[in-house]
């Protein structure tokens, strides 16, 4: 048994056919595809039924083995493919990939639209994703986006329903298709403070959601019945000019204008021709509309074999990451960690805050999480979108480039905005290397270098220039330089010698304590940013605190002003500690007031609520909460003044490279006789538990069952 695609009117990949309307910069460079928001469409392939196009039988015969093992086939076919082609989310793919697997395979026994939900930051591929879904499974035809945040189309009627917009595309009632609910964020029903918005477009979702049943616009039925009454009423009074007013003229032929005649269609579900039923009188017109409020199997339109992607950004999931949109500084691995741990119950309670409890509910539990992409996937991107330039140079023009891998770490370092995705990453690349390639081709050909060579591009030593280098005929080297912008490059560079050195020392003091308590490497450490005027240490979350664990951060909170102090002098010191001070006092005073680690067990605090039963007694922990943290400065200084040596040692690196990463920790560290660990693998847990608590529970049953 031959099957092309179990759902397609053709072959499985009719690239951007029936897909018109918005050009696609994503995941993918240079890939143009295209989607249609509302796209009318009354042709039915001959031979095929609008409402069964998976070939279903009337008596819904059971598909064949073969049939089966073909689609699964397919799906496969299509998870390859968007693996080629969108990079860093093949976990994402795989997961979409099962979930839309009874779908398609086995349309008959759904009975109620298929949710999948994709949230994800801006710049990931969510919308990429499914538009190039549609496209592989053959129902570019039958495929719908909408932007939920009500701006992407006109103020009428027709698009402000999703009854609508289906009712203008390529699917057909009882049928599986797709649609797209993109930007759901922005489609939020309660305020920040708990509060009703005020919601007037695209009411309907949450029907279509639910059961993808939805009633018919009885309003828009009850105004052209108006129109027609009306229309009666003119006629009869008119009947006596009518003679003398049309002698000799034709009688009017179309009844309703096409607009009309369009919501008659789609509400009526009518198969006639539009200009047939805008020639119908009238008479006709009422009989129809009679019948259809008698019958109860016409009454509503049947979606449940939809597939509904909802798409959206919830900045609330991504509280630790979406606001730090200028952050171009942090390790992309960071983010991409942070982002791995996320979960169904954090979607559930991000989306608290915008919608209804009975709504979320309708979204389901399919919910796909897209997190930051690695560094790993932001150097293929730049890899892949660098070779595309390339290749598109030599197709015009014959000449073949080669970029070199320090040009490509200096597009990674100057492009790449964790918190942004790719949209910032392409804008980058092209602004770097497109006029540029251009221009050292036009080099290539005015010098009359031979073309059978491959041109070697890199970055000059002063990373304000490009070099190319070829040679002639002769084997004669030749080289031309091109200006190029690295705006975030000079903005890292702490050109002033002072404000490197006392960066360094700061910061180096920091990881150091940290190190020596926790055992474990800094994520990185970073003098050298573009965000900030200020250097910082990334530390690993800590899945449980111990009270020696929260002696231990205030510690190496107070560290950077200890290291400064010993290697500068105490009048030397600067206010650059402010923030560390601020955030160990914050901690000493929890530690004290709510958490009981200080002898006091009652919380302490402050308040104005007659219902908050605390000790309000807040005077004496104060002396108690500057004693601790004299203690934990005495204890850095005597840590720092031990370990001079190594501090020294991280200083030099900083100075040098102004960074340090966790393997080279490790490395500077083992060098002076400290041994310490980095992070768990991507994938694994990245929080800490530092304590052995399952090893003393242990202990504990034994001693129990020993006596």
């Amino acid at each position: 048994m031959t099957e092309t695609n179990p759902y397609s009117n053709g072959s499985l990949l009719h690239g951007a056919h029936g897909l018109q309307g918005r050009h696609i910069q994503g995941l993918g460079p240079h890939q143009t595809t295209a989607t249609s928001q509302a796209k009318a469409s009354t042709a039915v392939p001959a031979g095929q039924n609008p409402a069964n196009p998976a070939g279903l039988s009337a008596s819904h015969n059971p598909p064949t083995a073969a049939t089966l093992a073909l689609r699964q086939q397919t799906l496969a076919h299509a998870a390859a493919q968007l693996k080629a082609e969108l990079f860093g989310i093949d976990d994402v793919i795989d997961r979409v990939i099962d979930a839309i697997r009874a779908w398609y395979v086995l349309p008959q026994l759904i009975s109620r639209p298929v949710i999948v939900c994709l949230w994800g930051l801006t710049g990931t591929g969510k919308t990429q994703l499914t538009r190039r879904l549609a496209q592989l499974l053959g129902f570019y035809d039958r495929f719908v986006e909408v932007q939920m945040d009500g701006f992407s189309h006109g103020a009428s009627y027709r698009s402000s329903t999703i009854s609508g917009m289906l009712g203008d595309s390529g699917i057909h009632e009882g049928a599986p298709g797709m649609l797209v609910l993109d930007e759901f964020q922005r489609f939020r029903t309660v305020d920040i403070k708990g509060g009703d918005v005020k919601v007037e477009r695209y009411q309907d979702v949450w029907t279509l959601l639910s059961d993808g049943r939805l009633p018919p616009a009885l309003s828009a039925l009850s105004n052209i019945e108006r129109k027609l009454a009306d229309a009666q009423y003119d006629a009869e009074r008119a009947e006596d000019d009518e003679d003398e007013k049309r002698a000799g003229k034709a009688a009017y032929r179309f009844q309703l204008d096409a607009w009309d005649a369009q919501e008659l269609k789609r509400m009526l579900k009518l198969r006639e021709p539009l200009g047939e039923i805008m020639q119908w009188p009238p008479g006709k017109v009422q009989s129809l509309y009679a019948r259809f409020q008698q019958s109860s199997q016409a009454w509503e339109t049947d979606y449940s074999r939809l597939l509904v992607f909802v798409c959206g950004n919830l900045d609330e999931m991504y509280h630790e990451t979406a606001q730090r949109v200028e952050d171009c500084d942090t390790d992309a691995d960071i983010f991409h960690r942070l982002t791995r741990k996320l979960s169904l119950i954090d979607v559930k309670k991000a989306l608290g805050e915008r919608f209804k409890p009975e709504q979320i509910a309708r979204l389901g539990n399919e919910h796909v999480i897209y997190p930051s992409f690695s560094k790993a996937t932001y150097e293929r991107l730049i890899l892949n979108l660098c070779n595309r330039y390339v290749q598109d140079i030599a197709t015009q023009c014959g000449v073949q480039f080669h970029i070199g891998q320090d040009l490509l770490d200096e597009l990674y370092a100057n492009a790449v905005f964790p918190a942004q995705g790719t949209r910032p990453l392409f804008s980058s690349v092209h602004a770097i290397l497109s006029a540029n390639l251009v221009n050292a081709a036009l080099w290539v050909l005015q010098q009359s270098l031979p073309l059978a060579q491959t041109f070697a591009i890199g970055l000059c030593q002063n990373k304000r220039e490009l070099r190319v280098s070829g040679k002639d005929a002769r084997g004669i080297g030749h080289e031309n330089r091109f200006a190029v912008s690295l705006e975030l490059n000079r903005l890292k560079q702490r050109a002033n010698a002072d404000f490197r050195a006392l960066l360094a020392v700061h910061e180096a003091g920091h990881a150091l304590v940290y190190c020596l308590l926790f055992g474990q490497a800094p994520q990185e450490v970073k003098i050298n940013i573009a965000s900030f005027e200020g250097g910082y240490n990334s530390f690993a979350g800590l899945k449980v605190t111990t009270r020696q664990n929260a002696l231990d951060m205030m510690c190496v909170g107070l560290a950077g002003r200890v290291a400064e102090a010993m290697v500068f002098g105490e009048m030397a010191c600067t206010t650059g500690a402010e923030q560390d001070y601020k955030q160990v006092t914050a901690e000493a005073a929890r530690y004290v007031r709510h958490l009981g680690f200080d002898g006091r067990i009652s919380r302490t605090d402050v308040t104005l609520e007659m219902d908050n039963h605390i000790n309000t007694d807040v005077d004496p922990s104060n002396a108690a909460i500057e004693a601790l943290l004299q203690t934990q400065y005495q204890r850095a200084q005597a840590l720092l003044s031990e370990h001079q040596a190594a501090l020294n040692t991280l200083v030099s690196a900083l100075m040098e490279h102004g960074m340090i990463a966790q393997a080279e920790m490790q490395q500077l560290l083992q060098a002076q006789g400290l041994q310490i660990r980095t992070s768990a693998p991507l994938g694994a847990d990245e929080t800490l538990v530092l304590e052995p608590f399952a090893q003393r529970l242990a202990q504990f049953q034994g001693q129990c069952a020993a006596q």
